[in-house]
């Protein structure tokens, strides 16, 4: 008797920790699900924001001179004495690889003019 009582205490332990896995699976999916809406909807807001800042009153450049540009980096500013390359980051966001390098070219001067006849 106490043989049985066991076996079906441990079939019922077992069906318990089936139940369990597949509960933590199905919750480690949901977590990866909100986390991917989160990191989309964290780009989306920065890509807003981005195209609003020019006009807020942080932006030390005429926003009327600004042009946006989006990708590798989001705009340039003509100013009567200088070109600027305008990168905007919110909240914790850093440049990429790519916006490290240009920066990188800018700073060493590396920039060129080149313009093209077609006739």
């Amino acid at each position: 008797m106490f043989e049985l009582i066991l076996f079906f205490f441990i079939i019922v332990l077992i069906i318990i920790l089936f139940f369990l896995i597949s509960k933590i699976f199905s919750l480690n999916e949901e977590l990866a699900s909100i986390q991917y809406l989160k990191r989309s909807q964290s780009v989306k807001y920065g890509q807003l924001t981005e195209q609003w800042i020019p006009f807020s009153d942080k932006y030390p450049y005429n926003s009327q001179n600004f042009r946006f540009i989006g990708k590798p980096i989001d705009g340039i500013s003509f100013e009567e004495d200088k070109i600027i390359f305008v990168e905007f980051k919110t909240n914790k966001s850093q440049l990429s690889e790519v916006q490290r390098k240009i920066k990188k070219l800018v700073e060493e001067k590396k920039i060129d003019w080149f313009e093209l006849k077609i006739d």
